[in-house]
C-alpha cells in the first residue's frame, strides 16, 4: 500500500470520540433550548453522527460560508452563501465544524452569529489544528488534535469527491494523488484500515 496515503483517525476512533462528544454535549446542554449549526459542507457528516449521540431535542440548522474574491488567509473576508432557517435569539448555539486552522473564518461567523443575540454561542469541531491558530478562538468540544497535514474522508474532500470515506486520511503528497485518485479508491469498502499514523 502506498506510502502517500495512511490512515490518521479510524472510524472505530472517529465513532467513539463522536460518542464521547454526544455525552459531554448531553451533559451540558441538559434543560436548556440547544441548536447545532453546521458549516457546509464538510461538517454534515460529523453531524449526522454527533446528532444521533446528543440524548436532547436539539435543533439543526445549516450555514454555508465562502471567501471573497482574492482574500489571503490572514486577511480573511467571506460571504454567506446560505443563511440560518431559523431565528437563534434566545437559544443555545453550536458550531459543528468539520475542521478548525486558523480559526479566521470560524471567528468571523461567531462573530456574525453573537450580533443575532443568541443565549450561548460555543463550538464542537472534530479537528483543530490548533498549532495554526491565529484568532483567539475558544473551541470547547474537540474531537482530535490535528497534525499539519493533507486531511481527507469523513467530510473532508478533495475537489468535492471522498466525502464518503469512513476513515481520515493522511496524504503526504496531494499532488501524487492528484495524478493518481485511485489511491483512495481501495479505503472506500474498508478493505484498507491502518496502520495508523503516529499522533
Amino acid at each position: 500500500m502506498p506510502e502517500t496515503v495512511q490512515v490518521l483517525f479510524s472510524r472505530e476512533d472517529i465513532g467513539r470520540r463522536v460518542r464521547e462528544l454526544g455525552e459531554e454535549i448531553t451533559r451540558d446542554y441538559r434543560d436548556r433550548d440547544l441548536v447545532l449549526v453546521c458549516v457546509m459542507k464538510g461538517s454534515v457528516v460529523f453531524l449526522a453522527d454527533l446528532i444521533r449521540e446528543i440524548r436532547l431535542p436539539a435543533r439543526v440548522d445549516f450555514m454555508a460560508i465562502s471567501p471573497y474574491g482574492e482574500a489571503t488567509e490572514g486577511s480573511r473576508v467571506v460571504r454567506i452563501v446560505q443563511d440560518l432557517d431559523q431565528d437563534i435569539t434566545g437559544l443555545d448555539v453550536l458550531i459543528v465544524e468539520d475542521i478548525v486552522d486558523t480559526g479566521l473564518t470560524l471567528s468571523y461567523l461567531q462573530t456574525t452569529l453573537e450580533a443575532r443575540n443568541p443565549r450561548s454561542i460555543e463550538v464542537c469541531a472534530l479537528l483543530d489544528r490548533s498549532v495554526v491558530r491565529i484568532a483567539p478562538l475558544d473551541v470547547r468540544y474537540r474531537g482530535f488534535d490535528c497534525p499539519v497535514s493533507f486531511v481527507v474522508g469523513y467530510g473532508l474532500d478533495i475537489g468535492e469527491r471522498w466525502r464518503n470515506l469512513p476513515d481520515i486520511l493522511t496524504v503526504a503528497d496531494p499532488d501524487e494523488l492528484e495524478m493518481n485518485p485511485e489511491l483512495l479508491a481501495s479505503y472506500l469498502d474498508g478493505s484498507v484500515a491502518g496502520p495508523e499514523v503516529a499522533r
